[in-house]
């Protein structure tokens, strides 16, 4: 067991693709809590497929390395301000705070977020230039535009005075200067023990500690995590169970566990400024206290910034339903959507007058559209409707969610940009140059005005723009807007799309899909080079006559069919369009897929 005096609690923060993982990789090397002969793989804290895949740390996760007997425990956050509510959990656990700077792109959208979050618990910041070995480092530059930004979110001058340590993550150096060529990492460990304060709390004070995380267990249930205020906590203990609203139960601690290096490691007891998981409160909640009995004092709840999109999430019911999911029915989504509101404190489900449907409210796109992908490779079966705003009231002012809009771009495609930014509603906060032909704008635009916008952004650019944006708050309504200039092309009737079918259709407009493609009537099939929506039969098959010629079918050519990714499908949807999500298929469709159902629901729309 380690007094708190060898102990520090840090978490690092930065901007997606900054290095922060692959920095805590090589601290875990480094501290030696591997065998020298022992396999390890690259980016070891990303454990979950999605975060592999995308280069980017979805969930907080908890681990610790050793140097010279002195425990650092290490929270890996989130960089993406959709996983915000990760963020502002964990922050409370720690101490201090490794602010990771890329040394070239400086502070961004995400890190200014993180930071605030750090600055307004009042948390040590160390400042970390990383990748200081590109050959476009700037790190002058960078350091002036990190105090620069400390300096706008009014840091105090104890944390304006921040020590500064320059790193290559990827070859696993550290240095306090940029004249100092780095070895190892032990810069970086002595500046954390240095300045990382030893947690507060006294170990005889009566137990004190908030639930910052909870998880399931197959073997032991679920399972609370969060540091030690006050106070010892015991495998066995009896607890007071503090909930949000100050009512109280008791309850007995089961296991009891810290983290050593990758693992977790069971202890009888452990003492104020630990980070702990522990089983046997099976009604935990994040943001409950847990605390001694005889008295039981709560500690302020976690409350986290409110969710800024909905979409509804619907059982699917098109014609091709239950063909490859396992789970389908209202019962099965909606037990898997309270379940995941336990632990994604940022997310809020609510039920619909329609058993079937389901009003779900997150952080932006991203978050939401990882909760989809997470939920299909689950094997869940469902529809869900276009992502949309969540408006408030000030009286009788409406107000809507405003984000800040940081794009990098080719000089030469500003115009362009700022073009479709206007239509957006986006004002121009700032222009600067980067350098090497590059610029980065800032926009303040409302956040209805950023769906559809990453795939239109790579389109004029040809896939050269970088995005971030960050949630600002709410000011008035801004206006209307269009959202999309074309119509789509609908499918007539079900079956398999035919080459002979797409080739006829596809000057009308540009494909979604290929041959053999199995389509049903009201299934969207591809874009419409008008604005108005268009029936087309795509199964057709060519009538057969006496004459045969060897060449006709192969004289027959389609365009490369458009691809979309789970979050470009979201982006795209009309407000009457649905995204049927399976675990092998997205296919877009109507909401109603008749086409006299939807002329119906057309002339009953037009006359209100």
């Amino acid at each position: 067991m380690h007094s708190k005096q060898n102990i520090r609690n840090i978490a690092i923060i930065a901007h997606v693709d900054h290095g922060k993982t692959t920095l805590v990789d090589g601290m875990l090397k480094q501290s030696g809590i591997f065998r020298d002969n022992q396999l390890v793989e690259e980016r070891i804290m990303d454990s979950n497929d999605l975060e592999r895949e995308r280069g980017i740390t979805i969930l907080a996760k908890n681990t610790s390395v050793f140097y010279n007997d002195i425990k650092i425990n290490i929270v890996d956050t989130p960089g993406h301000s959709d996983f915000g509510g990760e963020v502002e959990r964990v922050l409370k656990m720690v101490d201090g705070v490794l602010l990771l700077v890329d040394a070239f792109e400086g502070p961004m959208p995400q890190t200014r977020f993180v930071l605030r979050k750090a600055l307004e618990l009042n948390l040590k910041p160390i400042v970390v230039i990383n990748k200081i070995d590109r050959p476009d480092a700037r790190i002058e530059q960078v350091l002036d535009e990190v105090l620069d930004l400390f300096i706008e979110l009014e840091a105090s001058e104890e944390q304006l005075d921040f020590p500064v340590v320059y790193t290559s993550a990827k070859n696993g150096t550290a240095a306090l200067d940029t004249d100092t060529a780095g070895t190892n990492l032990k810069p970086l460990f002595e500046t954390i023990i240095k300045h990382v304060p030893e947690p507060d709390g006294e170990v005889n004070d009566p137990l004190q500690l908030l639930v910052n995380n909870t998880e399931y267990d197959n073997y032991q249930g679920r399972m609370a995590l969060g540091r030690i205020n006050r106070g010892t906590i015991k495998s066995g203990q009896k607890v007071a169970v503090i909930r949000h609203d100050g009512t109280a139960e008791t309850a007995r601690v089961g296991r009891l566990y810290t983290f050593e290096g990758l693992k977790r490691v069971e202890v009888q007891e452990a003492q104020c400024g630990e980070i702990v998981a522990f089983s046997g409160l099976e009604n935990i909640r994040i943001g409950d206290t847990v605390a001694d009995p005889e008295r039981p004092e709560q500690l302020p709840p976690i409350y986290v910034d409110e969710p800024t999109l909905k979409m509804n999430f619907i059982v699917n019911d098109s014609p091709f339903a239950g063909q490859e999911g396992k789970f389908l029915t209202s019962r099965e989504l909606r037990a898997r959507l309270y379940k995941e509101v336990e632990k994604n404190v940022s997310l809020r489900v609510r039920d619909t007058e329609n058993p079937e449907v389901f009003e779900v409210s997150g952080r932006g796109e991203l978050h939401l559209a990882i909760l989809i992908e997470t939920m299909r490779r689950e094997g869940y079966e469902l529809a869900v409707s276009k992502p949309e705003v969540i408006f408030k009231k000030d009286g009788s002012v409406l107000l809507e969610p405003i984000e800040l809009l940081y794009v990098d771009i080719p000089e030469d495609k500003m115009g362009p940009v700022m073009e479709i930014l206007g239509t957006r509603r986006g004002e121009v906060q700032n222009v600067t140059n980067m350098g090497g032909g590059q610029i980065r704008l800032e926009f303040k635009v409302p956040a209805r005005g950023l769906i559809g916008f990453r795939t239109q952004l790579l389109t004029e650019t040809n896939g050269h723009a970088v995005m971030h944006h960050v949630f600002h708050g709410y000011e008035p309504y801004k206006g209307d807007m269009k959202r999309r200039y074309h119509g789509v092309l609908i499918a007539s009737e079900t079956g398999e799309s035919t080459l002979y079918g797409l080739h006829s259709v596809q000057d009308r407009g540009t494909l979604f899909i290929t041959p053999g493609t199995k389509v049903y009537e009201g299934m969207i099939v591809g874009e419409n080079n008008r604005e108005r929506d268009l029936e087309v039969n795509v199964c057709k098959k060519k009538h057969l006559t006496n004459i045969r010629s060897s060449t006709a079918e192969a004289a027959l050519r389609l365009e490369e069919p458009r691809r979309f990714s789970l979050e470009e499908a979201l982006e795209y949807l009309g407000d009457d369009e649905l995204l049927e999500v399976t675990p092998s298929s997205l296919r877009m469709r109507k909401k109603l897929l008749k086409k006299h159902q939807r002329e119906k629901a057309a002339k009953k729309n037009k006359g209100r």
